[in-house]
């Protein structure tokens, strides 16, 4: 909470920040619908035509970021569960042996009109490790935030099968 209200008040403070900590949000759906929203308007495209591409970025720290992407918005503070992220590679892969969660880079969320790319993996990000949640008033999870396409040099279905995840928070 105290963490929560120190991002917002550095943000009216100090403007609009360069990375924007995910977990800060207690609906970040809405909060990723505005930064559609924004695109669409200014780019004369209808909303419901608008996903994202997301790039990451070499770095899970937003301190080491040189100054706000040219598109999109930063994204930074989520958790992987079941996988690992290769700076090498710039793919997801395992993670060590004993490892719970391991910290996510920085993406890059830009806007873009939409269309799927198989062969990454649609990697869902949730809120909290229990991948549950009841269905609010507008018939979406509580839980489910969104699914991403991230790089693999293996099958889609290799991560799918091993509940690869990203968390917006930890239970500890």
């Amino acid at each position: 909470m105290i963490l929560r209200f120190a991002f917002f008040r550095d943000w009216i403070d100090g403007g609009i920040p360069i990375a924007y900590w995910i977990s800060s949000f207690y609906f970040p759906q809405g909060f990723l619908t505005s930064v559609l929203q924004g695109y669409s308007r200014s780019n004369m495209i209808p909303v419901d035509q608008l996903s994202f591409e997301f790039v990451m970025q070499d770095t899970s720290d937003p301190h080491e970021l040189e100054g706000a992407p040219e598109e999109g918005i930063y994204i930074h503070g989520l958790f992987m569960d079941g996988a690992a992220w290769s700076y090498d590679d710039m793919a997801i892969d395992d993670q060590e042996f004993g490892t719970m969660f391991v910290k996510s880079p920085i993406i890059n969320f830009i806007p873009w009109k939409a269309e799927l790319v198989w062969e990454k993996y649609r990697c869902p990000i949730y809120k909290t490790s229990i991948r549950a949640g009841t269905l609010s008033t507008t018939g979406h999870s509580t839980n489910f935030v969104l699914a991403i396409e991230v790089e693999t040099l293996m099958d889609p279905s290799y991560w799918t099968l091993k509940g690869a995840a990203m968390l917006t928070m930890l239970n500890d």
